[in-house]
């Protein structure tokens, strides 16, 4: 089997394994103790009978346990015309590797939350079941937050040390990370109705906190929260006097939010913003753009639009129209609803 293609568990990391098939070969007494998420499992026992379950539109990396099983499968395909390659060593090797190699370093130095578990969640998105990340951070709030985020999210915290100048701490990524059940489910549901520039930057930190612990949220905008959606620039749609006035006395979108208090004819929300800018927290435009990065969902209430003569050219792309409903089916499925 000399001439069968082969590939080293080093290489085999540094595939995307979502434009391959990978097909793993061992039995479902080994496959329970773990595996490569997404890979065709058909037993070697039981090949001869279910190859044809194997997609054959894109390029197969075969293993099994230890490699010997893998490269006769391999070769079969290859008589076929198939584009297969033989994983070398197979799940031992390919465990071995993953406890041997170095982590992925993650810098966090610097950032405030929510940014240390958001930047490590889209780091983890990106890595294979059993590869680490060494995370280090200078917030003391990631002490608590990357315990708590790893128990949430099945991911293993192997190490938390307090350094004299950093966090650091070390994650690997868990096989089939928590997931809500039908029974229990752990969405996140949240009533926007105040347009106060602190009480959305806290609702947006929160958002983006839990959609970093992959859980569905929903942010439902009513009454003075609609203005944060509202795009900065003037919009030509077809009013009534009533409306037109209500838009002019309203602010047209984040930068002319005000505090809840010390607003001080909006001075209050420039100081702010410059605190945080220069304490390095993400500004609150910044804290939305990631929201919808990461699959937030923004419902804008039909109703409170209707009643103060916001029309949907009006507000900033990606968010959707709904109603009590909306609201109601999401608070359903979720385990804490805030009214912000």
């Amino acid at each position: 089997m000399d001439d069968i293609k082969r590939i080293s568990v080093e290489a085999f990391a540094r595939l995307d394994f979502s434009t391959v098939t990978l097909l793993d070969l061992r039995e479902p007494n080994q496959v329970i103790l773990g595996g490569i998420a997404g890979a065709v499992n058909i037993p070697f026992s039981r090949i001869g009978k279910e190859l044809e379950k194997v997609p054959k539109d894109r390029p197969i990396y075969v293993f099994c346990q230890e490699g010997q099983f893998s490269e006769e499968v391999t070769e079969l395909l290859q008589d076929w015309g198939l584009d297969a390659t033989n994983v070398d060593g197979g799940w031992r090797a390919w465990q071995t590797y993953l406890k041997q190699a170095e982590p992925v370093f993650l810098d966090a130095r610097g950032l405030k939350c929510p940014g240390p578990v958001v930047k490590l969640a889209d780091t983890l998105s990106g890595l294979q079941t059993g590869q680490k990340v060494r995370v280090e951070a200078t917030e003391d709030a990631f002490v608590s937050d990357i315990a708590v985020w790893c128990e949430r999210t099945g991911n293993k915290l192997l190490k938390l040390e307090l350094k004299p100048e950093w966090i650091e701490a070390l994650v690997e990524k868990a096989e089939a990370p928590t997931q809500p059940s039908a029974a229990a489910q752990n969405d996140k549901t949240f009533v926007i109705f105040s347009g106060d520039l602190d009480k959305t930057i806290a609702a947006f930190i929160m958002a983006n906190g839990a959609a970093a612990m992959g859980r569905r949220v929903t942010m439902f905008f009513t009454f003075w929260g609609l203005n944060i959606l509202r795009k900065p620039e003037r919009v030509s749609v077809v009013k009534s006097f009533v409306e037109r006035a209500f838009g002019f006395m309203m602010p047209r979108g984040t930068k002319k939010l005000g505090l809840s208090r010390m607003n001080m004819g909006g001075l209050g929300a420039k100081m702010i913003r410059g605190i945080m800018q220069e304490k390095g927290v993400s500004s609150l435009e910044e804290l939305i753009d990631s929201a919808r990065a990461h699959g937030v969902r923004l419902v804008a209430c039909q109703m409170s639009m209707d009643i103060m003569g916001i029309r949907k050219e009006e507000l900033i792309e990606g968010v959707e129209l709904g109603g009590v409903s909306t609201f109601l089916g999401a608070g359903e499925q979720s385990d804490m609803s805030l009214f912000i």
